[in-house]
């Protein structure tokens, strides 16, 4: 059954892929509006997610559904999809064409499925627990990059965690000769750490529909990872340190020196 949701979110991806582009293309008639500090929502996150939902809900009835938008539906299969059905809605509403739909599905303690699809370059990032992950059908592989001032580190930033959060870990990156990127996609700068585009990605905290599929697709795709309590992550998000095998330390370190302790409704303590 794992294969004909891999096979069936890849599909899904695709589909709402397009339909995100439709929007995209007649920006000037879409209604926008602000949940919160740099957080839009437009009828395009919302149309597609309806999308995604009512898709999973035909083909997969007994699995339950976690989404950004419309909140969760409890399954009894013992799957849950977490999906965010426009990930960088404010590049979205802005016209920058990096945005991506997100869809993982989880079982019990552990990420099974992810496809983060960026339909503007035409790319499906993808990887099913224990099956390698790829690009479309290319095969990737974490960066060889052995130093932080090897390469870029996407950094995350959200209005949950405080400001100086993401302002001590751009200075200790630089201090050590290393290079920031943010596109103010998490989901995108996880693939492109998947796929050696970046050696690694930090953030304090990220929803669980930004980050479990790309932190499946990043560790299939040979990266180290900070440990996370996936039951806890679906609902209350969690800490991201992602990096390639010889700068994951780093990483790590960095992302322990900078950021504060999450607050109590996030940690999973």
């Amino acid at each position: 059954m794992a294969n004909d949701r891999y096979d069936f979110a890849v599909a899904l991806a695709h589909k709402a892929g397009n339909l995100g582009m439709e929007y995209f293309r007649r920006l000037d008639t879409l209604t926008i509006t602000s949940k919160g500090h740099q957080d839009l929502v437009s009828e395009a996150d919302r149309d597609v997610e309806t999308l995604v939902r009512k898709e999973i809900a035909a083909v997969f009835p007994d699995d339950g559904i976690v989404g950004e938008e419309y909140g969760t539906v409890e399954g009894t299969s013992g799957y849950t999809w977490v999906i965010d059905p426009i990930d960088g809605t404010a590049n979205f509403v802005s016209g920058i064409p990096q945005w991506c739909v997100i869809l993982a599905c989880v079982r019990g303690d552990e990420t099974v499925i992810g496809v983060i699809r960026e339909p503007n370059t035409g790319e499906t990032f993808r990887a099913a627990l224990g099956r390698g992950a790829y690009v479309n059908d290319r095969k990737i592989a974490a960066s060889s990059s052995t130093s932080v001032a090897v390469g870029s580190t996407g950094v995350g930033f959200n209005g949950r965690t405080a400001a100086t959060d993401v302002v001590n870990a751009v200075g200790a990156l630089i201090s050590k000769g290393g290079i920031f990127f943010r596109n103010a996609s998490g989901g995108l700068m996880l693939a492109y750490a998947a796929s050696g585009r970046l050696i690694g990605y930090i953030e304090p905290h990220m929803n669980s529909w930004d980050c479990l599929a790309g932190m499946l697709i990043a560790a299939e795709a040979g990266n180290r990872m900070e440990a996370v309590n996936i039951p806890h992550a679906v609902h209350h998000g969690c800490r991201v340190v992602v990096g390639a095998p010889g700068v994951y330390d780093e990483l790590k370190m960095i992302a322990d020196t900078s950021f504060a302790p999450l607050p109590e409704k996030y940690s999973a303590a």
